[in-house]
């Protein structure tokens, strides 16, 4: 079989991927082009793709195309409706960042919690050298410990989140965008609840209708001035806009972001101009991408490949 990797660059250059090559030619492409991927499709048997768009216009010439492999749990780069009229199986790969994911969003929730780039500002600068105390006050931060934790999408990272935040102290509260996620240990509240209560709010839901804008500036203007919004699920799930608002104009202390509306970020994005690294951290879709989660997920991608190759169905999504 001919295995075609579209776009090896969204793995990371120290990824091992030689393995690939027990189970059949392996053609790597480092970056996806939109005026070559169908091209590099085509005579394709399995596809493994990240970010391109998978459907009629990439694939009508991939007459040989068997499997489409995700590196990533998301599907909605699959146009399903083609897939299944051609009989094409798709595969993704579940649960392999959900630590990655956790670590970060602690990271990014401590970055401003304890105003870390003043105080990182600070030292080296040289004040700290001229200053006359052993400590520095002028910039104020709390206890993490008693503090209520609010999760939006108790799926495995947030449970994951949710346990780590019980162990800091906090009592944790969750809203279920479904309505259909019951967990016995935390307390399951709505969603005004959950936003007027916290003192962070942590997103890791997916994005869909339920979920698209559902953090507006109706919603940011519930939330305490204290509070502190981390989202580690997908960027339109919070308006930016009213974001960006909402943090000029101090309705919320700080917010923690891993992903935004449209990636790479653009220019005109509302949150861009804004420069105060005690209220705002963004980083650049990383919280799924160490060392080892992005090993992990080579890894079952090419467990995807063996049992398919065995006439096993493994990580098949059906839609």
């Amino acid at each position: 079989m001919k295995i075609v990797f579209l776009e090896t660059d969204t793995l990371g250059g120290e990824v091992d991927l030689s393995y690939f090559d027990h189970l059949g030619e392996v053609i790597k492409y480092n970056c996806s082009n939109p005026k070559e991927d169908a091209i590099r499709a085509a005579e394709a048997d399995i596809l493994i793709v990240n970010k391109v768009p998978m459907n009629a216009s990439i694939l009508s010439e991939a007459k040989n195309l068997k499997l489409i492999c995700i590196t990533g749990t998301g599907t909605n780069i699959v146009d399903f409706e083609y897939t299944n009229g051609r009989n094409i199986t798709v595969a993704n790969v579940k649960g392999y960042s959900t630590q990655s994911v956790v670590q970060h969003t602690f990271a990014l929730f401590f970055y401003v919690y304890e105003k870390l780039s003043y105080y990182d500002r600070f030292v080296k600068s040289g004040d700290y050298i001229r200053a006359d105390i052993f400590s520095h006050f002028e910039v104020k931060f709390h206890e993490l410990a008693g503090k209520t934790w609010g999760i939006i999408g108790l799926g495995d990272i947030g449970k994951s989140v949710a346990a780590v935040a019980s162990v800091f102290g906090c009592k944790v509260i969750y809203y279920s965008t479904t309505g259909n996620n019951k967990n016995a240990n935390y307390q399951q509240v709505d969603l005004d609840t959950l936003l007027t209560e916290s003192d962070v709010i942590s997103i890791h839901a997916p994005l869909n209708n339920a979920t698209r804008d559902l953090i507006g500036e109706e919603q940011l203007r519930k939330m305490k001035k204290s509070a502190v919004l981390l989202n580690l699920g997908r960027g339109p799930i919070i308006n930016e806009k009213a974001l960006a608002k909402a943090l000029e104009e101090e309705w919320i202390a700080a917010a923690g972001l891993d992903v935004l509306s449209v990636e790479p970020m653009i220019e005109s994005n509302p949150l861009a101009k804004m420069q105060d690294s005690t209220r705002l951290i963004i980083t650049p879709h990383i919280a799924w991408a160490t060392v080892e989660a992005r090993q992990r997920v080579t890894d079952e991608v090419y467990k995807n490949i063996e049992a398919f190759q065995k006439g096993e169905e493994r990580n098949v999504v059906k839609q």
